[in-house]
């Protein structure tokens, strides 16, 4: 086997272990999950979980932090869809709407933001690594969608940072709400429903005249 194989195998069984050990946490909780639960689901020997992450504690850590990227990853490329030289930037700007919070209503981002909650008295600087890896991130991104429409005379002169906080808080308030903070899973009309209205109360505040 070449070190590359080696390397990339090595890669994978980790990926395996955190998906496995997000699985037990988001089931079972941290207090309550043990480290033979997580190699169970993962299919290997408790020692390997060990040789790729030392502890328990590491093992959330790494879990939360990468399905907060992969959520991350996948808002990113909706907010990618927005671009000032679309014959259309309302409707790509409605279509990323939807799209984000189609994955912020998926199982995995729910789970995430309830083991994320659960934990906040044992590990309350989790809070900022999702935060760090997901809405921050997100936002980054929006703002700079933004500002690229400002200067295509898209949208008018504004804080594209602070257009961003906005936009994403006309998303993210009524999915709280509608979810009771992510218990409950807003079916796909409902999604529309909010997207359509943040993206309208956006527009009425942004778009050029």
């Amino acid at each position: 086997m070449t070190g590359a194989a080696t390397g990339r195998g090595r890669i994978d069984k980790r990926r395996a272990i955190l998906d496995a050990a997000f699985t037990v946490f988001a089931r079972r909780g941290y207090a309550q999950a043990c480290v033979q639960d997580i190699a169970d689901q993962a299919g290997v020997a408790k020692p390997t979980v060990y040789n790729h992450l030392t502890d328990k504690e590491t093992l959330l850590r790494e879990a939360v932090a990468a399905v907060a990227d992969v959520i991350s990853a996948e808002c990113l490329d909706a907010v990618g869809r927005i671009s000032e030289h679309g014959p259309n930037p309302e409707a790509a700007l409605r279509d990323s709407a939807h799209r984000m919070l189609r994955i912020c209503n998926s199982e995995r981002a729910r789970s995430l933001r309830a083991l994320t909650y659960a934990q906040l008295a044992t590990f309350p600087d989790l809070a900022d690594t999702v935060q760090d890896r997901t809405s921050r991130r997100i936002a980054e991104a929006l703002a700079d969608r933004f500002a690229r429409l400002v200067v295509a005379g898209r949208l008018r002169a504004c804080d594209p940072v602070l257009a961003a906080e906005q936009f994403l808080a006309l998303l993210t308030g009524p999915l709280e709400a509608r979810s009771r903070l992510g218990t409950r899973k807003v079916p796909v009309t409902e999604l529309k429903t909010i997207a359509d209205a943040a993206a309208d109360t956006f527009l009425s505040a942004y778009a050029a005249r």
